[in-house]
C-alpha cells in the first residue's frame, strides 16, 4: 500500500514557475514508478510526466516537454515536478500516482494522491 500527498500548487502568472512535491508513505517507494497527471475542468485526466524507480527513464507529454522536469529522491520518498514557463493552458488539478512499472495511461495506475490545484493567470 502506498499513500501519496501532493503539495506546492498555487496561483502563478504566465511565464512563472512552480515546484510540486508528492510525498509517499511506505518502505517500497523506491521500487515504484511515479507519474504526474493533470485534469482541467470538463476534460479527461491527462498524462504529464513519469519517472521509473531510479530516474533512468522519464517520458513527458509533448505539451510540457522542455518546460517541466520530473525527478525523485528515494531517500525522502518524494517525487517532484518542476514547472517552468507556465501557460494558462497548464491550469488544472495535478495528481501524482504510483505503480510498479512505468506507464503513461492513468487507468493503469494503482495509487493516487488527492491532487493540488495549479492556476496560471494570463
Amino acid at each position: 500500500q502506498v499513500q501519496l500527498v501532493e503539495s506546492g500548487g498555487g496561483l502563478v502568472q504566465a511565464g512563472g514557475s512552480l515546484r510540486l512535491s508528492c510525498a509517499a508513505s511506505g518502505r517500497t517507494f523506491s521500487s515504484y514508478a511515479m507519474a504526474w497527471f493533470r485534469q482541467a475542468p470538463g476534460k479527461e485526466r491527462e498524462f504529464v510526466a513519469a519517472i521509473d524507480w531510479n530516474g533512468g527513464h522519464t517520458p513527458y507529454a509533448d505539451s510540457v516537454k522542455g518546460r517541466f522536469t520530473i525527478s525523485r529522491d528515494n531517500a525522502k520518498n518524494t517525487v517532484y515536478l518542476q514547472m517552468n514557463s507556465l501557460k494558462p493552458d497548464d491550469t488544472a488539478v495535478y495528481y501524482c500516482a504510483a505503480r510498479p512499472y512505468i506507464r503513461i495511461t492513468f487507468k493503469e495506475y494503482d495509487y493516487w494522491g488527492q491532487g493540488t490545484q495549479v492556476t496560471v493567470s494570463s
